[in-house]
This record gives C-alpha cells, structure tokens and sequence, in this order.
C-alpha cells in the first residue's frame, strides 16, 4: 500500500520513525525496537537513511521486517554524496524488497565535500530520478520555519513546487513546537498553490539533551510554554519525559481537532514513547 492513499482519507493516521544503527553491533537492538513499535499497529513507519549512505543496507533490512510485519514501510534515501547508478542500484533493491514508498531528501552535506563534482544537489533532482525509476510513491521533507539554507519564505516555497512538479506527493513536515506555525506554513502553500498532502511531524522531547541538540542545529521557534516546561522539569529525567510526552500529545489532538488528519512521530527508537503517545490518543485515533 502507498501512503498517500494512507494520508489521504478522513481517518486520521499516526505513523512513527525508526533510524538505523551507526555501527553492525547496534543492529539487534535497533531491531528488537522497531518490531515493538511496529506492534503498536502505526499507520506506516519510516525508516531514516545514514548521512553519505552508510547504514543504507539496514534501512532497507529494517523497512524490509516491518514489510514482513504487515505494517507499511517508507524508506529515506539521500542523494547528496550519491553516484546515479548507486541510487538505481538502491531503487532495485527496494522495489525487489517490495517497498513501495520513498522520502526522498538531499541529505547533509559532509565536510569537505567538493559541491563542483556531484550529480545530485537538491532533493528534487532526486525525486525525478525515483520518479522516472517507477513504482514508487514519492515523499519530501518540509519546513514549517523555511529550510536553513533558504533566503526568505516565498523562495522555499518555491523549491517546495518545484518538489511536487517532479514528483513528490506529499511532504512530510520537520518538527516544530508551536501549532500556529504550522497552520500559517499550510496556509502559505495552499496560497502558491501547493496542494498535496502534508504530514506534521511531532518531536516528543524527553531529555535535557534533546533540548540542547536542537537549539544547536535548527531554527526552531521554542514557545514560553515549552521552555517554561523544560525549565522546570529538565533536571527530573521521569518528570521530563511524561511532561515532553504530554506536550507532544497535546499539540497531536490540536493538530486532529484542526483537520490536519496526518501526524508523524519523530519516536527516536523509543517504543514505550510511541506507544504512551498512542495510548494518550487511543480513541481519538480509532
């Protein structure tokens, strides 16, 4: 099954997010959790893809056992490292695995790498490839706060069309704490007339160090309520993760309650997370 046939009716769908190991080692346990969140019975699960393409084999070995489970998997593949002729090896391999959604993301850039000698420098140039490849169902990645690298708002929409027309079907949102932001980013693609799916993606934050993470690497807007909540229990590990749990819950129910029937949960391999989430929403969702 294709998720944009998932995210397209009225019933709201829940999915999850699972990434693979850096290291062989860390397989079977990265396994063993994504199996337990993949019992919670999400609506899909995605499947992250290693900066450079280092754990691309697990992210295919992974969405591969969630198949197996009967719960729909969508594979990431980043292309800005990548060789054309890898990314068609990659796109068989999935297809022969009978995967049948991608979300396709340029990927960081590493240090030292030479921009003058790539084949791929935007996601959507991928999406073309996948595309032209066949018998996927195409996703993108999106900013509700614009992409760090873009100039100003109506420049990342205009990348964002550019995604769609080449075949992305829906895009998948990064995460944002402030539900405003969100509904004003709809608003805006609605008005430069993009119309596809969009998929909101909730970040549980449980640990102090999540905070910290990302304040380094994103431009997040952090509203009062959230740092008002970190302030006093980031110090309290147990009171940090029912209090981060609770939040992301609420802003879920807020995003049901306002039509936007798709939610995505960044779970971090945490299966007693996803599962608490689903269980604060158990009825709502059914």
């Amino acid at each position: 099954m294709k998720v944009i046939d998932i995210i397209s009716g009225e019933k709201p769908s829940l999915s999850f997010e699972v990434f693979p190991p850096k290291i062989s080692a860390n397989f079977e346990s990265v396994m063993q959790a994504t199996v337990e969140i993949a019992k919670l019975n999400p609506s899909f699960m995605s499947v992250t893809y290693g900066a450079g393409g280092g754990t691309s084999k697990y992210t295919a070995d992974i969405a591969s056992k969630l198949l197996s489970m009967n719960v729909i998997p969508i594979a990431h593949l980043s292309c800005i490292s990548s060789r054309r002729e890898e990314i068609q090896s990659l796109l068989k391999d999935l297809k022969e695995r009978g995967i049948k959604n991608i979300l396709a993301l340029r990927g960081d850039i590493p240090d030292g790498l030479n921009m003058n000698n790539l084949q791929y420098h935007y996601a959507s140039e991928l999406a073309t490839e996948i595309r032209d490849f066949g018998g996927f169902c195409i996703g993108g990645a999106c900013y509700p706060e614009n992409h760090p690298e873009s100039k100003d708002s109506k420049s990342d929409i205009d990348s964002l069309k550019i995604k769609v027309e080449n075949g992305c079907e829906f895009l998948t949102t990064q995460m944002f704490f402030d539900n405003n932001i969100l509904y004003n980013f709809m608003y805006r693609l609605y008005r430069e007339g993009v119309n596809v799916p969009v998929v909101a993606g909730i970040m549980p934050v449980t640990n102090a160090k999540q905070i910290k993470r990302i304040c380094s690497i994103s431009q997040n807007t952090l509203p009062q309520r959230f740092l008002r909540l970190v302030d006093r229990y980031g110090d309290k590990p147990e009171a940090m993760k029912q209090a981060g749990i609770a939040y992301a819950t609420e802003q879920i129910i807020d995003l049901f309650a306002n039509g936007v029937n798709a939610v995505h949960v960044y779970s971090m391999n945490k299966p007693d997370v996803a599962a608490a989430i689903q269980n604060n929403i158990s009825e709502i969702i059914r």
